[in-house]
């Protein structure tokens, strides 16, 4: 039976979500990769205690992830039941719903039809009453705002989610949705959103200053920009990696002499810094305290304590913050 680190809460730091009570890691660890029905069950197991070890407390999970889908729900429910989930009210669980899940008009979107089924079809590939957050997974354009916003706010209501969020809303979308959810006092609470030195679409469109100043958590999602801010490609592409082998979400195209350029400048900074690239990254989205959590992937258990690492290092010095931009804008 599986029992955790007795000092787990001595390395991880806690940070407020928005104006809630709720508590997140500043590390989360997320299941869209590698839970899926053809993983190692072991490995998936030996890196969710790994990241609880570590005070990850919070894991965070989807409908439709997999493949196939639901078989990230489904493994993870066989790993509460094998040990970790005695520890269930130190856990944060977080699922989702928005995306296509099942066939026919009925198995996405934002209807309330979709989102209490997809819901309850959840928790019961996890064996769980309840989860702690429940996302409503991206905008629906077809289905009215009020109709998404009563649903998640029943929800809560009903106890089978004790928080709400939303996922991929820019910041018009979110101000839309915050209104609706302010008016029928639902604790929404948190906004997940991609955010990395790749990717600032959250800065640019406004959202992040937004959220900071209503109250409103950000989680982040591909920090890593799909793994690109590792050291895995500094050297080229390796012949098991993921865009060799799986290149739905990271293309090799990716890597152009540009990239592979910013990256390598980027990595001899973070050497500088005491810190893998990895690291660097990871404590640049935490720099200013507007961002509540970062959302890590991981494929083994070392890389979970390579990211949890770089808590040790979280301050920029304006020279290093100004040199990071002149290698992203290059």
């Amino acid at each position: 039976m599986y029992t955790a680190n007795e000092k787990r809460y001595e390395i991880m730091r806690y940070n407020r979500c928005g104006s809630s009570g709720l508590k997140l890691p500043a590390v989360s660890l997320g299941l869209w990769h590698n839970f899926g029905s053809n993983a190692s069950f072991d490995n998936m197991q030996s890196m969710c205690h790994t990241a609880f070890d570590n005070g990850i407390t919070h894991f965070d999970l989807a409908n439709n992830y997999g493949p196939v889908y639901g078989a990230a729900e489904e493994k993870f429910g066989r790993i509460l039941a094998k040990g970790l989930g005695i520890y269930r009210d130190e856990l944060v669980i977080s699922t989702k719903a928005g995306y296509d899940m099942w066939q026919g008009p009925y198995g996405d979107g934002g209807s309330k039809k979709y989102l209490v089924a997809s819901l309850d079809q959840s928790l019961k590939r996890m064996g769980i009453d309840y989860v702690d957050i429940f996302y409503h997974h991206r905008p629906d354009r077809e289905t009215p705002i009020e109709e998404t916003a009563r649903a998640l706010d029943g929800i809560v209501r009903s106890g089978k989610a004790l928080y709400v969020g939303i996922s991929n809303y820019n910041k018009e979308e979110t101000i839309a949705i915050a209104a609706l959810f302010h008016e029928m006092g639902t604790p929404f609470i948190i906004n997940q959103r991609k955010y990395s030195l790749f990717d600032r679409a959250i800065e640019k469109d406004g959202l992040k200053d937004y959220a900071a100043a209503n109250g409103i958590g950000i989680i982040t999602f591909c920090p890593l920009a799909q793994g690109l801010l590792t050291n895995r490609y500094i050297d080229g592409i390796p012949q098991d990696c993921r865009i060799r082998t799986d290149g739905r979400f990271l293309k090799e195209d990716a890597l152009d002499d540009g990239t592979l350029g910013r990256i390598r400048n980027l990595n001899a900074l973070a050497r500088e810094r005491g810190q893998s690239l990895a690291q660097m990254a990871l404590a640049w989205i935490l720099r200013d305290g507007d961002i509540t959590s970062v959302l890590i992937g991981a494929s083994k258990p070392a890389q979970i304590i390579d990211n949890v690492g770089m808590l040790s290092n979280l301050t920029f010095s304006d020279a290093e913050l100004q040199k990071i931009e002149q290698i992203c804008e290059a």
